[in-house]
């Protein structure tokens, strides 16, 4: 099965990018995720806008018994 032919609520590909910046002394991190397929890119103020991101638009979909790319 090629995962790039499926639906797209079945799969999804994203480019994460992750970096650190130093703000008033402290270290903290930065993210995006861009799309391959249109090139959107979300960028986050920190790893849990990230993670909330990702749990907002995915844990409404209902679980693949076999969710994994063969």
């Amino acid at each position: 099965m090629d995962p790039t032919n499926e639906e797209p609520s079945v799969y999804h590909a994203y480019l994460l990018r992750l970096w650190r910046v130093q703000l008033q002394g402290q270290t903290q991190w930065r993210a995006s995720l861009e799309s391959p397929h249109t090139g959107e890119r979300q960028s986050f103020a920190s790893l849990e806008q990230l993670f909330a991101f990702l749990s907002e638009r995915y844990e409404s979909q209902p679980p693949d018994d076999d969710w994994r790319p063969k």
